[in-house]
């Protein structure tokens, strides 16, 4: 009873790892696995309908599916990938829309799980821009130009090279993805069990009896938390598609 005082509830329940659909079945799904394909459907839909309605004019969905493509256009492609890299931007702007959607879910009401504060989200992805970059890399330099560059520095002399060799595997090839997929799920599962915190403060203090005096502090914490939750949400996508669009912009540029 929370009258009796603050409980929170089970890692389970706050990780959500229990079957809600299709339970017992191969095709059994959490919350977790229904939010990551509610947001790639809603990732889809956004696209399919800001084309469908293209206009010369854009309003109402083109124009906020204009927008996020401009911005990915302005501060990631081009900025980043120059001219070689607008190919790139369906790729990115869907990846930023999707974890986008993934994070979202955080600050939902009855849903508020983030997809990506369980590393069965941000793992595979951080995997497929690790397969990417490694097959941009391999097509534009040839397998054996690509894997001098990315381990060889150059004008290092031959005795330093004993140590940085392994130290430039270990950063390329297995830092990278593991960086990447660790920012993202520690970032939101963070922000997910702060918010949960003072969720349940809040809850608790309403049904006792001091909770019409301490009620507004706890309660103006979780408004102000929703707030800055959303922006890490915005943030930590930018974050992870402006990582994969640098990786793949090395891998597409030979170093001489």
């Amino acid at each position: 009873m929370l009258s009796a005082g603050i409980n929170f509830p089970p890692i389970s329940d706050v990780l959500n790892w229990r079957s809600i659909v299709f339970g017992g079945t191969p095709f059994a799904l959490n919350k977790v696995g229904l939010i990551t394909l509610v947001a790639a459907g809603l990732t889809l839909l956004l696209f399919f309908v800001a084309g469908h309605q293209a206009k010369l004019v854009p309003g109402g969905v083109q124009n906020f599916v204009e927008s996020i493509v401009d911005f990915i256009n302005n501060s990631i492609v081009y900025d980043v990938m120059g001219s070689e890299g607008a190919p790139w931007a369906p790729y990115l702007t869907g990846l930023f829309c999707f974890i986008l959607f993934c994070n979202l879910f955080e600050v939902i009401p009855f849903i508020q799980m983030p997809a990506t504060a369980r590393m069965s989200i941000p793992a595979p992805l951080a995997l497929m821009v690790w397969v990417t970059f490694i097959v941009v890399g391999i097509r534009n330099q040839g397998i054996g130009h690509y894997f001098k560059n990315a381990v060889i520095p150059s004008g290092v002399p031959g005795a330093l090279l004993v140590i940085l060799i392994p130290l430039e595997i270990l950063s390329n090839f297995i830092v990278r993805p593991f960086a990447l997929a660790v920012r993202l799920f520690g970032n939101l599962l963070a922000g997910h069990l702060l918010l949960l915190t003072f969720a349940v403060i809040s809850e608790a203090m309403f049904v006792r009896s001091i909770g019409l005096v301490v009620l507004p502090l706890p309660f103006a914490m979780l408004t102000a938390l929703t707030g800055y939750e959303i922006f890490v949400s915005a943030l930590q996508a930018f974050i992870f598609t402006i990582l994969s669009a640098l990786y793949i912009a090395e891998a597409m540029k030979s170093q001489h």
